[in-house]
């Protein structure tokens, strides 16, 4: 499962016959929240004409979570040629919405969809990407003692301490890599048990 996802939101405009197109890439987890951008974009373009978008979460080679919509502009000229760059790309984790405010001329469904897939590709092109990097969810259960052994191996292996419960024992919560949990238990066997199940 080998892809690339979105640091930080992009936009790129073009103008294309006098139409305006312009494009928003935002890093999604959920389509609840591509769906969230999609709207707050009508809000913002309240007088555009279209809101055309697509969207993969997770693997865009094996997708089970892709969307798109063409918003009024013929079948086929809009939400996908922005989903063909995305899945072209190995972009996952991500929603490209093209906003456009209609110049006056027509630009045929060829012109649509060279106009639209142009749009994602010029977002994609202001992209930064990093590698999709598959995390989980571990307790780690410590002695008062280790606890900052514990903490400092974590974030050695770039992990994120999200919860600390103190009862007989310390319980760490910490969110890391996948790939990385079975060195955080070899890292950890003299400072503290990580649960598998948290």
């Amino acid at each position: 499962m080998s892809y690339q996802t979105l640091k930080r939101a992009v936009t790129a405009r073009l103008e294309i016959k006098k139409s305006d197109f312009i494009a928003y890439a935002y890093p999604v987890h959920s389509r609840e929240q591509a769906m969230f951008h999609v709207e707050q974009l009508r809000v913002q373009y309240a007088d555009a004409r279209h809101y055309c978008w697509a969207y993969i979460i997770g693997d865009p080679d094996n997708t089970t979570s892709a969307g798109f919509d063409d918003d009024g502009e013929p079948s086929g000229t809009a939400g996908r040629p922005i989903l063909n760059v995305l899945q072209h790309k190995s972009i996952g984790n991500v929603i490209i919405i093209v906003v456009r405010y209609f110049g006056g001329i027509k630009l045929g469904a060829g012109g649509l969809t060279r106009a639209y897939a142009g749009s994602a590709q010029a977002a994609v092109d202001q992209m930064t990407l990093s590698p999709y990097v598959a995390m989980a969810q571990v307790q780690i259960l410590a002695e008062f003692a280790t606890e900052a052994q514990c903490r400092y191996v974590v974030e050695s292996l770039n992990g994120s301490i999200d919860d600390v419960t103190y009862s007989k024992q310390v319980t760490l919560t910490v969110t890391l890599a996948e790939a990385d949990i079975e060195t955080l238990k070899e890292r950890l066997a003299m400072d503290g048990r990580v649960l598998d199940d948290p």
